[in-house]
């Protein structure tokens, strides 16, 4: 058993071995001629340019939480919260590298078709996924054998989960500056080239178009990058903490079944091996076919997903055999909680699919919503994307059930919540390839755009095109794991919360008749409002900007909008813009979640507690509409550029483009954050438990 760390150490660096094949396969294809190399390194300076100033401001964020972690938990904390935040930083911005490395590649491949395309875009996100799963499990097991198995420190635990806050910190910002910075750029380029120019998304005339590129690596990939990490980060640690606080709490063994708790402190650790495993497995059979049909571009780009669940399904039962075989119930019942989480996350992204596809009913009736202007493609989005959150429901009670009943199962009496915790990690044990099918999107939409501006041969856009429709839909999947881990795991670091307040020799009242429980559940609800609101007008504040630029240039470079030749935009202005606005923007929104349950828990931990009850219930539901109303807002575009209702430049068109535009902040900024906005502020109150009572 003691070996089990060791052997997710081996597959962690074996998922980073992989991560390094791939960057090597995308390196060495070819980049296109000059001017798509051009683009391409313009795309990679204004991408390079913003992280390093992003990461240049969270750094002094890091450093006052580090000297604060420092004094009022323990040093030791400190060095696990740096090691978090650093290695979430590394991911982020090795993924963002070799994307803007793999856009030009993948639109010179697309000259040869999807089957040629296909792979290189795969890849490029691969070297993303297998980056952020590799280093996330890398960093969390040297953390654990350091701190737990070598040195046996005190609070061993408690520093262990700080590992977790310092990936968090990285998660919050990154989501937060580079979704502002990605959307001010897209919604410029938007309204002002499509609505009121008249000319083709991603067109070179149009000076927001490299801001809108590098937007789709900073906010998009790196961004998303950091998010993965910090989920599948959180979801490890999540049973890992509830198991030791339970047994500091005195709710040591037999009150989990008859089974010790070296067993549950590995398992969840044995499933990361498995998943790991399984994700390096499943990746190697994405290859691309010759159709553009999106239906059969679907089936390859999922087959790696699906082989890699398949795979995990059959080793978590073999490990629940090895671990729980002599159980006081069924063996078996915590494989049944970790299969349940994975089934969850897989129908919460198929859910996704449903409502964000243009093969679907949703999509379809946007976009003849679309016929009667702006304001019913707004109304049929945002009811889309409602109705989409009934469902998702449905799926987290189900998937919260299956796993509390296995849990019991396997442990008796209180081995519930380990069932729900154990879930969570089910559902992100394959993160190494469901990150890379993510970070395929972006790399598909910046080789259209290479296509658009190297004025190549309108074959070539076609199958960019159609490997960018779906990586929109790919997005909203991933994204859909994401949310429903979210949950699960805020549940279960939630009760480890309350067992670290009783072990300070605190309690814990969730009584909604204690009227500081209810004050603290109506702070939580509003929380996610509030948060979603900075997040959108910041994306505003930032696109007024941006409109005005592109506007500006129009009207006063002579020549721009005819096309001239010779003339160019002045697009390093446009990428300044969405720099300086994202990282003022991000400040507010990214220190609420970490200020808000600091200050509340200070006061009282009770309505600390009934907010963070509130955040997690309106969060979750918030995050679910906004990801998936903004996705099908942006299908229902793209289904009518495909000819539907008029096709481009007609009235429709201009109308999903609103649409679209609305929907940008809500499935690329606000929807994503969400979800680290209830994991953050859970696990601020975790760390900061003993400090409270």
């Amino acid at each position: 058993m003691s070996a089990v760390p060791y052997m997710a150490l081996i597959s962690a660096f074996a998922g980073l071995a992989l991560a390094g094949f791939y960057y090597k396969a995308v390196e060495a294809a070819p980049a296109g001629d000059e001017r798509m190399q051009f683009l391409m390194t313009e795309i990679q300076k204004g991408a390079r340019a913003f992280l390093k100033q992003e990461y240049t401001w969270v750094a002094f964020f890091a450093v006052a939480m580090m000297i604060l972690i420092a004094i009022v938990i323990d040093p030791l904390a400190s060095v696990s919260y740096v090691i978090g935040a650093v290695l979430s930083a590394t991911a982020g911005y090795a993924g963002m590298t070799v994307a803007t490395m793999a856009n030009a590649r993948t639109t010179e491949a697309a000259k040869d078709g999807p089957a040629k395309a296909l792979p290189i875009a795969f890849r490029g996100g691969a070297v993303m996924g297998f980056a952020v799963a590799g280093l996330a499990l890398a960093g969390l097991m040297v953390t654990y054998l350091v701190f737990v198995e070598w040195l046996e420190v005190d609070k061993a635990f408690e520093i262990v989960t700080a590992y977790g806050l310092g990936a968090s910190t990285i998660a919050l910002f990154s989501r937060v500056g580079g979704g502002i910075y990605t959307k001010a750029a897209d919604v410029g380029a938007d309204l002002v080239g499509k609505v009121e120019a008249g000319i083709p998304e991603d067109d070179p005339r149009n000076p927001a178009t490299i801001a809108d590129n590098v937007g789709d690596n900073v906010g998009d990939v790196a961004g998303m990058g950091a998010d993965l990490f910090e989920s599948y980060a959180g979801s490890i640690i999540a049973p890992i903490a509830l198991t030791a606080f339970s047994v500091a709490g005195g709710l040591a063994a037999e009150d989990a079944g008859a089974q010790g708790v070296v067993e549950l402190l590995m398992f969840p650790i044995a499933i990361a091996f498995v998943g790991m495993i399984a994700s390096i497995i499943g990746s190697f059979l994405v290859k691309g076919g010759d159709s553009t049909d999106s239906k059969a571009l679907s089936r390859a780009l999922h087959m790696g997903t699906n082989v890699a669940m398949g795979l995990t399904v059959l080793g978590t039962v073999v490990v629940a055999y090895w671990m729980f075989g002599d159980a006081v119930g069924d063996e078996y019942g915590l494989a049944v909680s970790v299969i349940g989480g994975l089934l969850v996350g897989w129908a919460l992204g198929k859910t996704a699919e449903y409502y964000t596809s243009d093969h679907f009913g949703p999509v379809k009736k946007i976009a003849a919503q679309s016929e009667t202007g702006p304001a019913t493609t707004v109304l049929s989005g945002i009811s889309a994307g409602m109705v989409s959150v009934a469902s998702s429901v449905g799926l987290i009670v189900l998937g919260v059930g299956v796993a509390y009943w296995g849990g019991e199962q396997t442990l008796g009496d209180g081995g519930g919540i380990y069932g729900i915790a154990v879930a969570a990690i089910g559902m992100l044990a394959t993160t190494g390839v469901v990150v890379s099918v993510d970070a395929y999107g972006p790399i598909a939409d910046n080789a259209g755009g290479i296509a658009e501006m190297a004025d190549l041969d309108p074959s070539v856009r076609e199958v960019t095109d159609a490997l960018d429709s779906l990586g929109n839909t790919t997005a909203a999947v991933a994204k859909g794991f994401a949310v429903g881990s979210a949950a699960l795991t805020a549940l279960a670091l939630f009760k480890s919360f309350e067992l670290a307040v009783g072990q300070e020799g605190g309690s814990l009242s969730l009584n909604v008749g204690d009227v500081d429980v209810f004050i603290g559940l109506f702070i939580g609800a509003g929380l996610p409002f509030l948060f979603a609101a900075l997040t959108i007008d910041a994306v505003g504040r930032a696109a007024a900007a941006m409109i005005e630029e592109v506007r500006r240039q129009f009207r006063e470079i002579p020549g721009l909008r005819e096309g001239r030749e010779g003339v160019v935009p002045d697009s390093a202005r446009c990428v300044a813009i969405s720099t300086d606005a994202s990282l003022k923007e991000m400040i507010i929104p990214g220190a609420l979640a970490v200020v808000v349950p600091l200050v509340v828990g200070f006061i009282d931990v009770d309505t600390l507690g009934g907010l963070l009850a509130g955040a997690l219930v309106t969060g979750f539901a918030l995050a679910i509409f906004m990801a998936n109303a903004g996705g099908a807002w942006d299908n229902a575009k793209k289904y009518i550029e495909a000819g539907a209702h008029g096709g481009k430049g007609s009235d429709p068109h201009k109308a999903a483009v609103v649409g679209d535009t609305v929907g940008d902040p809500f499935k690329d900024t606000s929807g994503p954050a969400m979800n680290i906005l209830l994991k953050v502020m859970t696990i601020v109150s975790l760390v900061f438990a003993s400090a409270f009572v």
